[in-house]
C-alpha cells in the first residue's frame, strides 16, 4: 500500500505556518484598502472572510488545504474536505457549494491516487448537502488538497471569534488529540483502532455552527485547527480578555493519551507553544501536549453568556442528543489564559 503521509513532510493542519510568522507575512502587507461591506478579513484572525451582500444575509468564503494527514487517499480527501467546510460551520454560516484544490506529484503518485482524493471529498460534500463544483489542480512536489468553500448567513446570526465577554462559558464540541495521532500514524505506529480515532474525528462534519449561528446565547465562535486549543483560544482572547480552563474537564482521545505519554507529537506543537507562551501560565507543562495540539477539523470552540448557559446545555442536548458538548473553563479580565 502507499502511504501517502511518507510523501510530505507535515500532516495535516500541523503543516500550517506557525502563528507568529504568519502574523510577520501578513504584517508586511501594509494597509489594505477598506471596503464597506467587508464584515470579516484578515483583521481578527477570523475563520473565514464575510461580505455583507446588502439584504440582510452575507456571503462567507475561506480556502482550507493541507498534505496528507492519512495514508488512505479517499479518506484524506474526506477530511480535508470536512475541515475546510468547517470554516463556515465556523461563523454561524450554512455552506452552499465549494471547488477542489489539488496539487499532485504527478511523477511519483499516480492519477488514480489523485481521484480517489476527489472522490472522498465529493462524498463529504454530499453528506454537507452541497456540490463540489470545479476546481483547480497544479503540479506540485508534495501532495495537498483542500476545499474553496462558499456559504451564507444572515447577518444577524453571524458569530465572530473575538466577540466573547468577561464570565462567558466556553465549550467545546469535539475530544482533542487529532495531531498526536496523526503523527503516530505517519511514524507507522498507529493500529487500526488508533486510525478509526483518528479519522471518525476528522470526518466528521461540525453541523451544529449553522444552529448556534441562531443562538443569541452564543457569544463568540470558532474552530480549533492547527493553531492547538491554546492558539485559538489566544485569538477569542483579543487584546483584552483572559480565560481559566479546568485541565481536568478538556476532553482527550484515549488513543491520544497513549502516544502523548510516550513523548509522540507533531514539530508544530513546539511553534504553536512559542507563539502563546507569554499569554499563558497555570499547569501548562503538565498538559503541555494536548493544549498546544494541531488539530484538524477540530472542533468548535465558543463562549456563552453564563446566566443563560444552563438552559443553552438544555437546548443543545435536545438539538443535538447524539453529540456531547463540553465545558471546559469561562473568560476573565486577567488579558491571561490559566490552565488550573
Amino acid at each position: 500500500m502507499i502511504k501517502l503521509t511518507h510523501y510530505s513532510a507535515q500532516a495535516g493542519c500541523s503543516c500550517k505556518i506557525q502563528p507568529k510568522q504568519l502574523q510577520h507575512i501578513l504584517s508586511g502587507m501594509g494597509a489594505m484598502p477598506a471596503f464597506d461591506n467587508l464584515l470579516a478579513g484578515n483583521k481578527m484572525n477570523e475563520d473565514a472572510s464575510v461580505m455583507d451582500l446588502g439584504n440582510g444575509q452575507a456571503l462567507i468564503q475561506t480556502t482550507d488545504f493541507f498534505t496528507p494527514i492519512v495514508n488512505d487517499a479517499f479518506d484524506f480527501g474526506r477530511i480535508a474536505a470536512a475541515n475546510a467546510i468547517s470554516d463556515v460551520y465556523a461563523m454561524g454560516g450554512k455552506p452552499i457549494m465549494a471547488n477542489g484544490i489539488l496539487g499532485w506529484p504527478v511523477e511519483k503518485l499516480s492519477d488514480e491516487l489523485a481521484t480517489l482524493v476527489l472522490k472522498g471529498a465529493a462524498e463529504m460534500c454530499k453528506e454537507a448537502g452541497i456540490p463540489m463544483a470545479g476546481g483547480h489542480s497544479i503540479v506540485a512536489p508534495e501532495p495537498f488538497f483542500g476545499l474553496s468553500v462558499t456559504g451564507l448567513v444572515p447577518i444577524i446570526n453571524l458569530k465572530r471569534n473575538h466577540t466573547a465577554k468577561v464570565g462567558d462559558v466556553i465549550y467545546l464540541t469535539k475530544k482533542l488529540g487529532t495531531g498526536i495521532l496523526a503523527s503516530a500514524l505517519k511514524k507507522d505506529l498507529a493500529n487500526e483502532n488508533d486510525y478509526a480515532a483518528l479519522l471518525n474525528t476528522c470526518i466528521e462534519l461540525n453541523v451544529q455552527g449553522e444552529w448556534l449561528g441562531k443562538c443569541e446565547e452564543v457569544t463568540a465562535l470558532t474552530d480549533v485547527t492547527g493553531f492547538g486549543l491554546l492558539g485559538h483560544l489566544s485569538e477569542m482572547c483579543g487584546a483584552g480578555l483572559g480565560a481559566n480552563i479546568d485541565a481536568q474537564k478538556l476532553p482527550i482521545l484515549e488513543e491520544a493519551i497513549v502516544f502523548a505519554n510516550k513523548g509522540i507529537m507533531p514539530d508544530s506543537t513546539f511553534r504553536n507553544w512559542n507563539a502563546v507562551e507569554p499569554l499563558v501560565k497555570g499547569k501548562t507543562m503538565e498538559h503541555f501536549t494536548i493544549l498546544n495540539d494541531p488539530q484538524t477539523n477540530g472542533g468548535l470552540l465558543f463562549s456563552v453568556d453564563s446566566e443563560k448557559a444552563q438552559l443553552f446545555e438544555k437546548k443543545y442536548k435536545s438539538e443535538f442528543p447524539s453529540k456531547t458538548l463540553y465545558r471546559i473553563g469561562d473568560f476573565t479580565e486577567t488579558g491571561i489564559i490559566e490552565v488550573l
